[in-house]
């Protein structure tokens, strides 16, 4: 499996697509932290803030590589080719969302490093606070935030086996949702536990609490885990031509 995975991850950057969503993430946690140095009070120049803030451009766009992964296999004609050295469909699935999370962990190592150096220069040219404090709950959280997300778009990867639908439903089902839950009132109870911006935005922010992880459980369940579930059964039955 741990060669599979490594497969898998290769895979995710290999294509030319892939390159250059992680170029444009690495360039995204560069201009933010830029931005930020020279924008943000001096006391809130921490190593934290900075590291915290690398979470959104990384949020957004690696789920695309995660769905891309997926959907790759079947519009460039590849399933033919990995169902076949591999026919348990269960293990390349298995070994997709092991290198999710594998890409997920290394993006929060990346972001560490940048906000490493931004915390330095933030010292030496804005006289920022420069504390270095990053708490267990802060780095654990940062990391589930980032699983959540890649897998969430390997789900729909999964479930729609199409990029530019996947792409395009991952993006607009929940920004639909958002819209619907500001206009009717009747909607912004479930909303705090079903719209998952709003349940994993404590998670990023290290404010997560008891209530806080039940709704995030929910949010995840519809959003990631069903689709996920549904995704699986389909990438187990279709035929491969």
């Amino acid at each position: 499996m741990t060669t599979l995975t490594m497969v898998e991850l290769r895979k995710m950057a290999d294509t030319r697509a892939g390159f250059w969503l992680l170029a444009v993430v690495a360039l995204a946690y560069a201009a933010l932290v830029t931005v930020i140095i020279f924008v943000a009070d001096a006391p809130d120049l921490t190593f934290q803030s900075l590291f915290q803030a690398t979470l959104l451009p990384s949020g957004i766009l690696l789920p695309v590589l995660g769905i891309l992964s997926v959907t790759s296999e079947w519009t460039q004609r590849g399933a033919l080719t990995t169902f076949t050295l591999v026919p348990e469909r269960w293990r390349v699935a298995a070994a997709k969302l092991l290198a999710a999370a594998v890409l997920a962990a290394l993006s929060v190592a990346a972001g560490l490093v940048f906000a490493a150096v931004g915390n330095l220069v933030g010292m030496a040219v804005a006289d920022g606070d420069g504390s270095w404090h990053l708490g267990a709950s802060a780095l654990g959280g940062a990391v589930l935030f980032q699983v959540i997300n890649v897998v969430m778009g390997v789900a729909f990867g999964m479930l729609l086996m199409n990029s530019a639908l996947a792409i395009v439903m991952f993006f607009v089902l929940p920004s639909i949702w958002g819209v619907l839950t500001g206009m009717i009132g009747a909607l912004r109870t479930p909303a705090e536990w079903l719209e998952l911006s709003v349940t994993m935005q404590p998670l990023a922010e290290d404010t997560m609490t008891g209530s806080g992880w039940a709704k995030l459980g929910t949010s995840v369940g519809v959003w990631v885990l069903l689709p996920l579930a549904a995704g699986l059964i389909r990438l187990m039955r279709r035929e491969v031509s």
